[in-house]
């Protein structure tokens, strides 16, 4: 609406002037005219021609030949003398003249001119529009009174067009080569009829003047009127013509019903596709326009001629409501996106200017269905999208179709414009480069200043090569570079490659290693003071070292420490570098997708770089490094190739000692690299990968290691770290017990670190809350103009900068009182002096016990460790769980029964694994339902009208693996004997259908756990007993009883201890 609008009152002046050009007859060429107008007027020029004429079609003798509405033939106006040249030197050209013909632009001057339109192939069909309508004038000898249409014409010649659609409104010149068509065209013109079918081919690569099958074509097209025709080539002399160029002005939509005659191919036809303009003829009244009887009458001498004659019916658009919210969207959405493509397309501007000059009476969104028309006609989008507008008959449905064509148009003339702006500043900024250079080059010749680089680089690579121990094999493609390198032009692109393959090929440590310490006692020094507790993994490290110290090295050894996150790993590994006295380089491949980061890049690539350990050699300038590969259970795998199968060469001891880079493409010794790995878990490390390694477990730290590393550790670092080094701040013992207990349950010493740091932060907070800013005051600063006495006068002086620190959010007035106070507010001060730290005084004293913890870390995060202190009902069993985050806990085991049909309901979040461990329990109590007790007869039937539903508290937390065998099935029997479980006795184990406990992991963990919640008795699996006494610390045993099992019914008769139903298993449910 507002384009349309905007548009409207831009063209006052052109309406004037188009409507004298209409009473005069003429077409005024000027420069600045459209493309469709300056096609008119080239057309206008002295060529053969003819207008059409109309007359309705009537059954009478009349309709074979002129018919007349007077009885005096009107005189035509006299032609100018371009014009009468032409009617002299056309011999071939057909007239017919008629007072009731008009042309269909409704303007006189298209009987001595085609109309307005552009040829160009393929280029959009749209164009300037003829001038406006304006009230006709009463009919004179040199006026032609208005014309009709007829509203049935049930046969007519059909004329396939290739490439593009037509749409009613908009005209299009075709080139016709067939002489049957071009004899029926003129037959046409000549008895008044000038009338026919234009339909789309469905094979855009053929073209032809005739249609041979109904299927060659869309069956949806347009009735459209021939305006105007002319030769296309005429010949000299006694030639003769070689084709007809017919003008076409569609009316309305049409569809194929039958195909009546087929033509016959004795040419083939050129369309020659001009840019339709708009402006469709005035719409007649009722009155004007006269009813053409059914019948092929007005058609019947067509049969004489081999072409194409189809029976068409008219589509009618399907009614809509104009001020629809939808359709008048789509409107303006429309109309918005002419004016995009408007400001990038030149020729756009020109036809949307021309349309909207056309709309100048009426309102653009009265019309919905011509604006879609609209659309679609000055696109160039596909065949197939633009027939789809055509045939679209719901208007809303046409408006999206063309909006989409138009999105498309904008698209690519967006993409267009920003091509031609990235090129045009490419090729600008390029030239002003090579300018400058050029200029830099003689002022530096002129001066004497010129010298050549290439030369001092080949000698600096000389220089770093007679310094390295470079094999033979690389040698030699070192002196083959270099000589490559000293016969390229150094502006040339093969240089760069060329001297950057150099840089890095000098810059490995070939030969270069530091000396090893393979001293124990150091290690073991090493180890004690980066580490508390992790036995196991520090002896597996000096056994390690011991080796390494006999050997003289400790090559073709992959080290992989799993555990979960937060115990150590990573700095384990650097304590291993400073024990070894070696360089230290860490990267981490989680996430990892691409080959190239392990393997390099191709040389041919640009930007390319070699691989990671390559990069890790250069950094630390040593053959001998520490590479640490983190999270190696965490790599990923792309379209860019697999890395867990790259890293299998660098890792395997009988591959690494010719690694080959695809960037260095030499091979490179990693043998005397000892490579690290950390994983939280080897279940998604590949298996032959997983081979390669030598895995050690860190489990992590029951809560008296982790009191010791909060003290000997985690405390002094944070108190440093938070300012209070030197302050009287007591972290009590007690008090990092309540913590780990009910804050930092993790089997590691991260989020333990995290709630140090935030106590000591917190009591840093609350000094100088406490003392206030006259105990802490701020440094003053030196300013520019002068200097406090204390400073020296050595100290750089400080400078200010503009200022860009943000408004202040509160209301206007209290900002403007505080820009006022400060004198210097727009502008900051800045310094390259360091701050030192305050001094805090001696007699502050803090003490963090467990009464005010909470006022330092907030609430508990673990208010209990069981739920169930007091006998459970019947059905409820305790469990023990190894979660996520490396801790084990104690989870209840919950089962009820109730009516229904013997389906079993698992809740819990619980995983596949553990679902299947219930399926077992279940199975195997039915099976042994009589030896339980629960039937009185081995045949009776068990379950059939009850559901079995299982629950495992904490919903939220997801639940996963086979340990909860043993208490699902305990839960299952004391729900079904009525029996109560006590909820000191905990259990773990993983069952078979037949009742075998089998071994399960993180018994440590679970065991902590049970320790921690006050478990008495706990029931595990005899295969994991050498587990528990080897791994688990004495401190977390005392106190609770193991009771080792291999059977379901040795953990039946140790849970039901003391009850009445054991002693009838005694003799039904022997162990």
């Amino acid at each position: 609406m507002v384009f349309g609008g905007s548009l409207r009152a831009n063209s006052a002046s052109c309406t004037k002037q188009l409507r004298s050009t209409r009473a005069l007859h003429t077409t005024a060429p000027r420069s600045s005219l459209s493309l469709g107008t300056q096609i008119a007027a080239r057309l206008a020029s002295p060529r053969h021609f003819s207008t059409s004429l109309v007359t309705p079609a009537r059954s009478s003798p009349l309709l074979y030949s002129p018919r007349w509405s007077g009885n005096n033939k009107p005189t035509p106006p006299a032609p100018s003398e371009p014009e009468n040249e032409a009617a002299e030197s056309s011999s071939k050209s057909v007239k017919l003249d008629s007072a009731d013909d008009e042309s269909p632009a409704g303007s006189s001057a298209q009987s001595s001119s085609p109309p307005s339109s552009s040829s160009g192939g393929d280029s959009n069909d749209g164009s300037d529009p003829p001038p406006p309508s304006s009230p006709q004038p009463t009919p004179t000898p040199s006026s032609i009174a208005k014309q009709s249409v007829p509203e049935i014409y049930p046969q007519v010649l059909a004329l396939p067009i290739a490439r593009r659609p037509l749409f009613p409104g908009f005209y299009k010149a075709v080139v016709v080569r067939n002489p049957a068509v071009v004899a029926a065209i003129k037959e046409m013109m000549k008895r008044g009829q000038p009338y026919l079918g234009a339909f789309l081919l469905k094979d855009e690569h053929t073209d032809s003047d005739v249609i041979t099958d109904i299927n060659s074509v869309h069956p949806v097209g347009v009735f459209a009127q021939i305006t105007s025709v002319f030769a296309a080539n005429s010949g000299t002399g006694d030639d003769k013509e070689e084709g007809l160029t017919a003008v076409l002005y569609p009316h309305r939509r049409i569809k194929i019903t039958e195909l009546i005659k087929a033509g016959e191919h004795t040419s083939t036809a050129k369309v020659q596709e001009e840019t339709q303009t708009v402006t469709p003829p005035p719409t007649p009244t009722e009155g004007d326009v006269m009813k053409i009887p059914q019948g092929p009458v007005q058609t019947s001498f067509l049969h004489k001629h081999a072409i194409s004659i189809v029976q068409v019916d008219n589509l009618v658009t399907q009614p809509y409501n104009k001020d629809d919210q939808y359709i008048r969207a789509f409107m303006s959405e429309i109309v918005s996106v002419f004016k995009d493509i408007a400001q990038l397309n030149p020729l756009f501007r020109d036809q949307i200017t021309n349309f909207s000059i056309n709309q100048v009476a009426s309102n653009v969104f009265d019309e919905p269905d011509k604006l879609a028309d609209f659309a679609a006609a000055v696109s160039s989008g596909e065949v197939g999208e633009l027939q789809d507008v055509l045939e679209s008959l719901v208007v809303d449905d046409r408006l999206r179709k063309a909006l989409l064509v138009l999105k498309k148009e904008l698209i690519n003339a967006q993409l267009q414009s920003k091509l031609s702006r990235d090129v045009d500043s490419k090729i600008a900024k390029r030239q002003r480069e090579y300018y400058l250079m050029e200029q830099l080059k003689g002022i530096k010749k002129e001066l004497g200043m010129e010298s050549d680089g290439k030369d001092k680089l080949i000698e600096k690579f000389k220089e770093r090569a007679a310094s390295l121990k470079m094999p033979e094999g690389v040698r030699k493609v070192f002196d083959e570079e270099l000589n490559k390198l000293m016969g390229l032009e150094p502006a040339a692109s093969e240089a760069n490659v060329t001297r950057n393959y150099l840089e890095w090929l000098t810059q490995i440590p070939w030969g270069q290693h530091t000396p090893e310490n393979y001293s124990i006692t150091h290690a073991q020094k090493v180890l004690d003071e980066d580490h508390y507790g992790l036995k196991d993994v520090k002896d597996r490290i000096l056994e390690f070292l011991a080796v390494g110290k006999l050997r003289g090295t400790v090559q073709g050894k992959i080290i992989c420490l799993v555990g979960p996150p937060g115990v150590g790993k990573t700095s384990i590994g650097k304590s291993i570098a400073r024990a070894l006295n070696r360089q230290f380089f860490r990267f981490s491949v989680g996430g990892l997708t691409d080959v190239a980061e392990i393997k390099g890049h191709r040389r041919t690539y640009v930007g390319a770089l070699p691989g990671k350990i390559i990069q890790a050699l250069k950094r630390v300038g040593t053959e001998n490094p520490l590479v640490l590969i983190d999270e190696v259970d965490k790599i990923g795998r792309g379209i860019n190739g697999d890395p867990a199968s790259a890293l299998l060469e660098m890792l395997d001891p009988e591959q690494n000692n010719g690694f080959l880079d695809h960037y260095m493409d030499v091979p490179v010794d990693l043998s005397r690299v000892l490579f690290v790995c950390t994983a939280n878990n080897l279940d998604t490390i590949p298996a032959p990968l997983l081979d390669r390694m030598e895995v050690l477990e860190v489990s992590g730290y029951v809560s008296e290691e982790k009191c010791v590393i909060a003290e000997k550790y985690l405390g002094p670092q944070a108190k440093e770290a938070s300012g209070l080094k030197d302050t009287d701040i007591i972290l009590e013992p007690s008090t990092v017990d309540v913590l780990i207990k009910y804050y930092c349950r993790e089997s590691g010493v991260r989020n333990l670190k995290k709630h140090i740091d935030k106590i000591y932060r917190k009591a840093a907070l609350k000094l100088i809350l406490d003392l206030g800013e006259t105990v802490f005051p701020e440094p003053v600063l030196a300013t520019s103009t002068g200097a406090p006495a204390s400073s020296s006068s050595a100290d750089p002086q400080p400078t200010t900068i503009e200022s860009q620190e943000p408004p202040a959010n509160e209301p206007k007035e209290v900002a403007s009182e505080e820009s006022t106070s400060n004198e210097s507010g727009d502008r900051k001060t800045v310094t390259t002096q360091e701050r030192k730290p305050l001094q805090i005084p001696d007699d502050i004293h803090v003490r963090i016990t467990p009464e005010n913890l909470k006022d330092y870390v907030g609430p508990p995060v673990y208010h209990k460790d069981r739920m169930y202190v007091s006998p459970p009902p019947p059905g409820v069993s305790t469990g023990l769980g190894y979660l996520g985050n490396g801790s084990g806990a104690v989870m209840p085991v919950e089962a009820t029964s109730m009516p229904g049909k013997g389906g079993l309901q698992l809740t819990g979040k619980l995983g596949e694994v553990i679902r299947e461990s219930a399926q077992i329990g279940l199975s195997w109590v039915k099976a042994h339902a009589y030896e339980l007790g629960i039937t009185k007869t081995p045949e009776e039937q068990f379950l059939t009208d009850r559901d079995i539903h299982v629950h495992m508290p904490e919903g939220s937390i997801g639940k996963e693996g086979p340990s909860a065998g043993t208490a699902i099935l305990s839960a299952f029997v004391s729900l079904f004997t009525k029996t109560k479980i006590h909820p000191d006795i905990a259990m773990t184990g993983e069952i078979s259908l037949v009742g075998q406990v089998l071994p399960v992991g993180g018994l440590k963990e679970k065991i902590l756990a049970a320790h921690r919640a006050g478990i008495k008795t706990i029931l595990a699996p005899a295969a994991n007993r050498a587990d528990i006494e080897e791994n688990v610390p004495e401190s977390v045993k005392i106190g609770i009883r193991f009771v080792y099992v291999e059977d379901v019914r040795e953990v039946l008769h140790e849970v039901f201890r003391g009850q009445d139903i054991v002693e009838r298993w005694k003799d039904t449910l022997s162990l």
